[in-house]
């Protein structure tokens, strides 16, 4: 009994060590806003502190002139303190926060759609925009049940980050519960990717110069990861929707540790939650099964995607057996993937493939993998941990329709301001003809990201707003 005893004891000093030294080792972004929206008071949330955005906090970071509060009517049980209130605009308003640490960063925007006897957020519509990138138009919150996060990734050159809500029409007005901004680790996302254009391969230059939004984060195999075991705070949802058939599929769980490696995916590319769950095609026999595993994920058309695809061999007995393809949109995106070779020889060891996929008329964007021509039998045969897909920026750096910023911005009814109008027009014009010049010059500082060459032409102001009035969400 002693003995037990002891061994117990022993587990769980090893289990405590583990976990100290994986929070020593958690990222910490040197950017790390975490805004409660319209709470009077703090609230913790997965051991991270959001900051009240009221008047009497010094770190609001809020610039607007009609804004007010609002609180749920009832308790919701369940949900965390910051879906319980909300900040509410009723005209262009905006949050501003400093930066420290230029590069990639994290946006996410959290919304919920809370009862409350004062306003109905039901009746919300509005656009946000994110240093001039359209993130949302004519959005209205998300449904009544779960509060809705929508992440962003977007390079950030300058010295801020501006958030703008602009209610679609006078009568509309625009809500967030809570924001988050951080600046995201260096390897999250790097210069290059695979650019899979029909059967042909081509190398993607500027992929950390892109804006995305975060479609799809899918842990195959495996539970849901919450954001309190990610370092970066993100939720992994299993792939059981989307997995097109589990025919000739096996799961498999990995008890041991994942090991990560310098110059490979790091732990912030993908939690060890990820990495120790897969599915898998093996072999029985010494046949090999003429089997693929497909999963299908339903996206916007007209947009390009960044599809990130997870692996580790947690199931091979031994080093150089596992050999297959990588398919996306049901072209061949990588032949005969040796994960032994790509991680210097080493099992559990992690590794990423980036795609970028043009979404076509289909509307869904399909990955698979399969065995290949030196696939053995009595091995496994093809293998898979996680699925991310993002969508990429177009040629307006909008995620969100063909509208502009700055024509969405025009589109703001104005008030009459009787004999003041022509004065200020005049110096509307003034100002415009001095920031054209200014603009041409500082232009890649205020638009960092790429502007994808879509085919996406120029409209007018009044074109642009009857494409806004017309958009259903």
């Amino acid at each position: 009994m002693g003995t037990l005893l002891s061994s117990h004891g022993f587990s769980l000093f090893l289990l405590w060590t583990f976990t100290l030294y994986g929070l020593c080792l958690s990222f910490s972004p040197i950017d790390n806003y975490l805004i409660n929206s319209g709470a009077s008071l703090d609230s913790v949330v997965d051991n991270r502190r959001f900051i009240s955005d009221s008047s009497n906090s010094p770190d609001s970071h809020l610039s607007s002139g009609r804004t007010f509060s609002l609180c749920a009517g009832t308790l919701l049980p369940g949900l965390p303190q910051i879906y319980h209130t909300a900040r509410v605009f009723n005209s262009p308003s905006k949050y501003v926060f400093n930066v420290k640490d230029p590069g990639t960063h994290m946006v996410r925007l959290h919304f919920h759609r809370f009862n409350s006897s004062r306003l109905d957020l039901g009746n919300s519509r509005f656009h946000v925009l994110v240093n001039g990138l359209v993130a949302l138009t004519n959005f209205s919150g998300g449904d009544l049940v779960n509060p809705k996060v929508i992440e962003y990734l977007l390079r950030v050159n300058s010295d801020k980050v501006e958030i703008r809500f602009v209610p679609a029409k006078k009568s509309n007005f625009a809500f967030v519960n809570a924001i988050e901004v951080i600046s995201a680790p260096k390897d999250l996302v790097l210069e290059t990717a695979q650019y899979v254009n029909g059967d042909k391969i081509e190398e993607f230059q500027g992929l950390n110069k892109q804006a995305f939004e975060t479609m799809y984060r899918v842990t195959v195999g495996g539970p849901k990861v919450t954001p309190f075991n990610d370092s970066l705070w993100r939720t992994w949802i299993p792939d059981d929707e989307y997995l097109k058939s589990s025919e000739g599929s096996n799961k498999v769980y990995f008890g041991g540790r994942i090991k990560y490696q310098d110059g490979g995916a790091s732990r912030e590319v993908g939690p060890d939650n990820v990495y120790d769950s897969a599915r898998l095609i093996r072999s029985k026999n010494a046949s090999i099964p003429n089997v693929n595993l497909t999963w299908e994920f339903p996206v916007s058309e007209d947009y390009k995607y960044l599809v990130r695809m997870h692996f580790c061999d947690i199931a091979s007995i031994s080093l150089g057996l596992l050999y297959f393809n990588v398919y996306v949109n049901e072209h061949l995106a990588y032949k005969d993937l040796d994960l032994s070779d790509v991680t210097n020889y080493m099992l559990a060891s992690p590794f990423y493939a980036d795609f970028v996929v043009d979404a076509g008329r289909s509307g869904v964007i399909t990955v698979s993998v399969g065995p290949s021509s030196k696939s053995m039998g009595y091995t496994v045969d093809a293998i898979l941990n996680g699925v991310e897909i993002m969508k990429m920026n177009n040629s307006v750096c909008s995620l969100d329709g063909k509208v502009p910023a700055e024509l969405i911005m025009k589109c703001w009814p104005r008030r009459t301001l009787g004999i003041l109008l022509p004065l200020i027009a005049l110096a509307c014009l003034l100002l415009s003809l001095s920031a054209i010049v200014h603009r041409r010059k500082s232009n890649a500082e205020l638009f960092p990201w790429s502007k994808l060459p879509t085919d996406i032409h120029e409209i007018s102001p009044k074109q642009a707003k009857l494409q806004l009035s017309n958009i259903v969400t």
